[in-house]
């Protein structure tokens, strides 16, 4: 069982100090925010420069998270993210890195399933042809509160855009906040449509309030709401043999010393999976 660190639960660190801190951690790979990624490449850095990095700590880059707003069809957002697109998926072919994360957001919300689904297909397909030119895959993140926010809308979604390089992130908070989404039908999941889980713990906030991400996910493993270990053995159940990451979404956490957290989050990772 292969385990990675999303390098958001360190997000006041770089690239470069994200692999290393994984590896001492004993990380076997980072999940690498898209902004990092974005901030190397802008200071001069190259990928065959990561590269070389990813291989002198013996460590793999199993997704870059994320392109964001995936859902909008204005033009000025169509080339952004076509352009990262771009970006990331040449970065990923040089480093090794199979998998790009794709968000799409709130632009359509009110507007009819059908709607929905042909407006955000538009835009992500644009997205995942540019990709598959570099032999990348996507992985589709349902958010919470979005319009596709539940396991059986993200597969209807993926199958509706009718690629082949397209699958599904397992994120524990995301789909147990958004109440759509039984363990059952996680257990049942083809393990062929998972591209990586994101293992992380959390709160639902009282009706209401703010949902504030970065204070309701500020828990770890064991301290939220979440049934972890029925979780696990569902995603186990499907077969499932990729890449588990951390995730820690705490601005809290994020003022920490980064290598306390990378080596929490591990043994954390290892009382859980193993």
């Amino acid at each position: 069982m292969k385990k990675a660190l999303h390098t958001k639960s360190i997000y006041r660190s770089n690239l470069a100090s994200d692999i290393r801190i994984a590896a001492e951690a004993g990380y076997q790979g980072v999940e690498m925010v898209g902004t990092k990624v974005m901030n190397y490449l802008n200071a001069g850095y190259t990928a065959d420069d990561c590269k070389a990095l990813l291989n002198k700590y013996k460590m793999e880059m199993n997704c870059i998270v994320d392109i964001a707003h995936v859902e909008r069809t204005d033009k000025e957002s169509v080339i952004t993210m076509t352009k990262e697109a771009e970006i990331f998926s040449a970065f990923a072919k040089t480093v090794g890195c199979p998998t790009i994360q794709l968000v799409p957001l709130c632009a359509h919300e009110g507007k009819t399933w059908d709607e929905v689904k042909r407006l955000t297909a538009s835009s992500v397909n644009q997205v995942l042809d540019i990709g598959n030119d570099f032999g990348i895959d996507f992985q589709l993140e349902p958010v919470a509160w979005s319009p596709i926010h539940s396991l059986s809308q993200s597969l209807e979604f993926i199958e509706y855009t009718g690629r082949k390089n397209f699958g599904m992130v397992i994120d524990f908070w995301h789909l147990w906040y958004g109440k759509e989404t039984t363990l059952e039908e996680v257990a049942a999941l083809d393990p062929k449509m998972i591209k990586n889980i994101h293992f992380c713990d959390g709160l639902r906030n009282e009706p209401g309030t703010i949902c504030d991400e970065e204070i309701l996910r500020s828990a770890f493993a064991g301290e939220g709401s979440i049934n972890m270990p029925d979780w696990v053995n569902a995603v186990k159940a499907t077969g499932y043999d990729g890449f588990w990451s951390y995730e820690l979404i705490s601005k809290r956490y994020w003022e920490a010393d980064t290598r306390e957290i990378a080596n929490k989050t591990k043994a954390l990772l290892d009382k859980y999976l193993d």
